[in-house]
């Protein structure tokens, strides 16, 4: 095997984080698209109920961010790559405010007025425990909320 072609060295594991998960949504995938956008607007709530105050700007480029007034806030990441109502791709931090790349995918796929939404969320850098303890069963209330939502 020639040596440009050779694989790139895996990275260990605490410094990597892949969470795949999907949900099946009896709703069409606009509504579902829609849901999710809400849900990572002004929609996502803390588990008491409180606003996270957050913001997603629906475009190429757009910021994803916690807005807490009078311009202190927290950029969560950007759209990089926004095609309604089949995909949403977002890049940055996230809700990890340290060293780390994170990228977001939701994939919906419709059939017969059933939609598959599947969630990838994959980041490296010093990712911290609690954040890869907590952020898989963080990312299913989310699709649960979705869910919710896309079938009021």
């Amino acid at each position: 095997m020639d040596k440009q072609m050779e694989k790139a060295p895996s990275l260990p594991a605490e410094l990597t984080l892949n969470v795949q998960q999907e949900i099946q949504i009896e709703a069409p995938a606009s509504i579902v698209f829609d849901s999710i956008l809400e849900q990572s607007g002004p929609g996502f709530m803390t588990p008491d109920g409180k606003s996270m105050q957050l913001r997603l700007e629906p475009w190429p480029g757009g910021r994803w961010f916690r807005d807490t007034g009078n311009n202190p806030g927290h950029l969560w990441g950007h759209v990089q790559v926004i095609k309604p109502p089949t995909l949403l791709e977002i890049v940055g931090p996230m809700f990890m405010s340290y060293a780390v790349a994170g990228h977001l995918q939701y994939r919906l796929s419709e059939k017969a007025g059933v939609t598959t939404l599947a969630l990838a969320h994959t980041a490296i850098g010093n990712i911290a425990q609690q954040h890869r303890e907590g952020v898989a069963k963080g990312w299913q209330q989310i699709l649960e909320e979705i869910k919710k939502r896309a079938t009021r």
